[in-house]
């Protein structure tokens, strides 16, 4: 796509400078359209409802040159312009991830437990890619790599990555139309059936995980521990914890949803997205990535039987 020239906006006495990508001149053809849902019609270079909205909100979608409320009624002659903001370079955050995929076109990054995926801090993992991948060739590339989903703070485990505006655009779509399984391994206070389905609503919404059950063992405190494969069908946040919990075997050291005085201390959440499979963004080649049960949960569970074992000979 050719960057065409400049557009200079005013926006509370702040002169902002960006890039046109596109430009699109509004034909209702005697109908009627909202902002938004025009833009979800007929600007093909946001393929998502989704992506609509935020690019709004980002103030990356202009009707007259000017950011604008999504609802707002247009008029025959609109001017519609997509463009480029301006954003500063993230700060390089000499954290070494452990990259387990990757070509021209995106990552695959293991995100260790207790670190933000982005936000406002330094210590991030969208500002440790900087040091850890690097930058496509292809035409399209982004000026830096770009995390394709979050994890939350607590939880470790595989990461998409897009290095191209068009992985970007195309993993976030997959991601939208859940297109794209992931699995998680959860340890587990308590003995769970050896499978199940999970549809406990969250926030009013539906929500659906597949469980089963890998191993379980004896635990001095917490009579057993079992470890879980989870599958989320839908991805709401804190899906995982709320689910787990809420049948009554919570995440070992989930101190928003655990069971009062039997949460972990000062080790962490036992929950990690262990396998991701998805469409190349390009190639259209399945893939598929998977990585072993963390460390720290097999030596949780070694432990926890051999207390038990000293506890309670056989």
């Amino acid at each position: 796509m050719i960057y065409v020239s400049l557009v200079c906006v005013f926006r509370e006495k702040e002169l902002r400078i960006m890039q046109i990508k596109e430009q699109h001149l509004v034909k209702l053809k005697g109908k009627t359209y909202r902002f938004n849902t025009y833009c979800e019609e007929f600007i093909t270079s946001i393929p998502s409802r989704k992506g609509v909205k935020k690019a709004i909100k980002r103030g990356e979608l202009l009707l007259n040159n000017k950011k604008t409320d999504g609802g707002v009624w247009l008029k025959e002659g609109d001017r519609i312009t997509i463009v480029d903001l301006e954003r500063t370079p993230p700060k390089e955050y000499h954290l070494k991830l452990s990259v387990v995929f990757e070509d021209e076109d995106m990552a695959v990054v293991i995100k260790p437990a207790g670190i933000n995926v982005s936000g406002n801090q330094f210590k991030t993992i969208q500002n440790a890619l900087v040091y850890n991948i690097t930058k496509s060739t292809l035409p399209d590339a982004l000026d830096w790599a770009l995390p394709v989903h979050r994890l939350d703070n607590p939880t470790s485990g595989l990461l998409l990555v897009a290095k191209t505006k068009t992985a970007r655009k195309k993993l976030g779509l997959a991601l939208e139309q859940k297109t794209i399984q992931k699995t998680y391994h959860a340890l587990v206070i308590g003995d769970t059936p050896l499978e199940g389905k999970i549809s406990t609503p969250i926030e009013s919404k539906s929500a659906t995980t597949l469980y089963k059950k890998i191993k379980t063992v004896k635990s001095l405190k917490n009579d057993s521990l079992t470890l879980l494969e989870l599958k989320p069908l839908t991805g709401r946040t804190h899906q995982l914890r709320i689910h787990c919990s809420s049948i009554g075997f919570p995440i070992l050291g989930d101190k928003l949803y655990g069971t009062e005085g039997l949460v972990l201390k000062n080790k962490g959440l036992f929950l990690s997205a262990v396998s991701i499979t998805f469409a190349h963004p390009r190639t259209n080649v399945k893939q598929e990535i998977s990585i072993p049960t963390p460390y720290k949960f097999v030596k949780r569970m070694e432990n926890e039987q051999k207390r038990y074992n000293n506890y309670y000979p056989q």
